[in-house]
């Protein structure tokens, strides 16, 4: 039994590493987490398309979030996760490095974006959780894809 905080005042986050950095994307976002196989590039997509690949019959776009977060490339060969979501009708995978665990965390402790955070970064980031450790930049979903969504749309 959950004394004190109502369930309702907490979020639970699927947190993943991108370039030693975490992040977190709310749960009810994420459909599954999956190894990508078989990319497929697109020609003349954005650079942060990393290609297309078929999930047990769906045509998913992948977004590379290190290159959406302006960071460096992975190396040929280290392995990536990806983050299964659904944004009006598309699916899409966002390539991370690995992922996490599941956290729950109250809603009262989600700070603003801090001032200092990477200009690239701020647009992306709903807010961050200070852990005991270290700092989750919580991932908003919808403006991670915005580009993509209004690629399509054109």
């Amino acid at each position: 039994m959950n004394r004190g905080v109502p369930v309702a005042h907490e979020v639970e986050y699927v947190t993943a590493m991108i370039g030693g950095q975490l992040f977190g994307l709310p749960i009810e976002r994420v459909l599954d987490v999956f190894t990508p196989e078989r990319l497929t590039r697109v020609p003349l997509a954005s650079p942060e398309v990393a290609g297309v690949l078929n999930l047990r019959g769906r045509i998913v776009t992948a977004i590379d979030m290190r290159r959406r977060l302006g960071l460096p490339a992975r190396g040929v060969g280290e392995p990536s996760m990806a983050i299964g979501i659904e944004q009006n009708g598309e699916s899409y995978g966002l390539l991370v490095d690995q992922v996490g665990e599941v956290v729950k965390l109250p809603v009262s402790k989600l700070d603003p974006v801090p001032a200092n955070l990477d200009p690239a970064w701020t647009h992306l980031a709903a807010g961050v959780h200070r852990l005991d450790s270290r700092l989750m930049v919580v991932l908003d979903v919808d403006r991670s894809l915005e580009h993509e969504q209004e690629t399509a749309a054109a």
